[in-house]
C-alpha cells in the first residue's frame, strides 16, 4: 500500500493496511458482482416473462388469466436462481439452505393445508378449465355466472345479483354443470289440456307457435307429443332446440304464445280435480 496513504489512516489501522485492503477489493468486487446479478436477474426475469406470455398466445387464445398466471411461475423462478446465484457469489452454500428451505416449506404446507388446497385446485381448475368467465354454471349445488376465477377461490353471480365465493377446493371436487358450455340447449315444456280437449288441435297450435319463432332450430326437429295422462291432464311435452343464450326467452314467450292460442282456440288447461265418494247415511 503508497506510504502517503498509509500516513493517512489512523493509528491503529495502519499495521492491519496490508490485511485489510485485499479484503475490501473482494468483498467490494462482490458486492459489485451481486449487484449486477441482481439487475441482470430482474431483466431476464421480465423478458422470460414476456416470452412466456407470447409463447402461450396462440395455444391460450385470449384466455389472460391463464397466460398471467403461467408467465408469473416462470418469473418467480428466474428470480429464485438469481438470490440463489447471489448467495453464491458471497460464497454461501445454497446446497444446505434450499435443504431449509426445503423442511420450512413442508411445515408451512402441513399448517397450511386447506389453503395450499385451495391453490392446488386453483391450480387444476386453471389449467383444465372446465368453465370459463362468464358462464352459468351450477357448483356445489349453487348456481350462478362465473364472475372471477383465482387461485383460491371461485366467485359467481346469482340471477338476482347475490355474489357468492367458493373455495376452490370444494368447486374441483362437487359435480359441475355448465349451462353455457356448448351453443344450443334444448328446452323442455310440458302443457297439460282436458281430457275433452281436441289433443290434434293442441299439437298443431304448438306447432305453428314454434314455427313462428325463429329462434327455435329446426335441425334437431321439435318433438311435440302426448307424454303423460295425468290425474286431472293430458299432457303434450314438447321439446325445441335453441342457441344457449336465446333459452329463457324462448321458453317464456313460447308459454306465453300457447296459452293464449290455447284460450283463443277454446282448448281448455283444466285445474286439478278430485273426485270425492261419499257413502250414504
Amino acid at each position: 500500500m503508497p506510504e502517503s496513504l498509509t500516513a493517512a489512516l489512523p493509528e491503529g489501522m495502519r499495521e492491519n493496511a496490508d490485511t485489510l485492503l485485499p479484503l475490501f477489493v473482494e468483498h467490494g468486487l462482490n458486492i459489485v458482482g451481486a449487484v449486477l446479478i441482481l439487475i441482470l436477474g430482474f431483466w431476464i426475469a421480465g423478458r422470460a416473462r414476456t416470452f412466456t406470455l407470447k409463447a402461450l398466445d396462440k395455444p391460450l387464445n385470449s384466455d389472460e388469466m391463464l397466460k398471467g398466471f403461467f408467465g408469473s411461475i416462470v418469473r418467480y423462478l428466474v428470480i429464485i436462481a438469481t438470490v440463489l446465484a447471489v448467495l453464491g457469489q458471497f460464497g454461501v452454500e445454497t446446497t444446505s439452505l434450499i435443504a431449509v428451505l426445503g423442511a420450512a416449506s413442508l411445515a408451512i404446507g402441513l399448517a397450511l393445508q386447506g389453503t395450499l388446497s385451495n391453490v392446488a385446485a386453483g391450480v387444476m381448475l386453471l389449467v383444465f378449465r372446465p368453465f370459463r368467465v362468464g358462464q352459468f354454471v351450477e357448483l356445489n349445488g349453487m348456481s350462478g355466472t362465473v364472475k372471477d376465477l383465482t387461485l383460491f377461490t371461485t366467485e359467481l353471480a346469482t340471477g338476482d345479483n347475490v355474489q357468492i365465493i367458493l373455495p376452490n377446493s370444494s368447486v374441483w371436487g362437487s359435480p359441475l354443470k355448465n349451462y353455457s358450455a356448448h351453443p344450443t340447449r334444448r328446452v323442455d315444456m310440458v302443457y297439460g289440456i282436458a281430457y275433452d280437449a281436441d289433443i290434434d288441435k293442441a299439437m298443431s297450435i304448438i306447432k305453428a307457435a314454434i314455427a313462428a319463432d325463429d329462434r327455435c332450430h329446426t335441425a334437431p326437429e321439435p318433438l311435440v307429443v302426448v307424454g303423460n295422462l295425468g290425474d286431472s291432464s293430458v299432457d303434450i311435452t314438447t321439446r325445441v332446440w335453441c342457441a344457449s343464450a336465446d333459452y329463457w326467452g324462448v321458453k317464456f314467450d313460447l308459454t306465453k304464445k300457447i296459452k293464449e292460442a290455447f284460450d283463443a282456440e277454446g282448448v281448455d288447461i283444466p285445474f286439478p280435480t278430485r273426485t270425492v265418494y261419499q257413502s250414504g247415511a
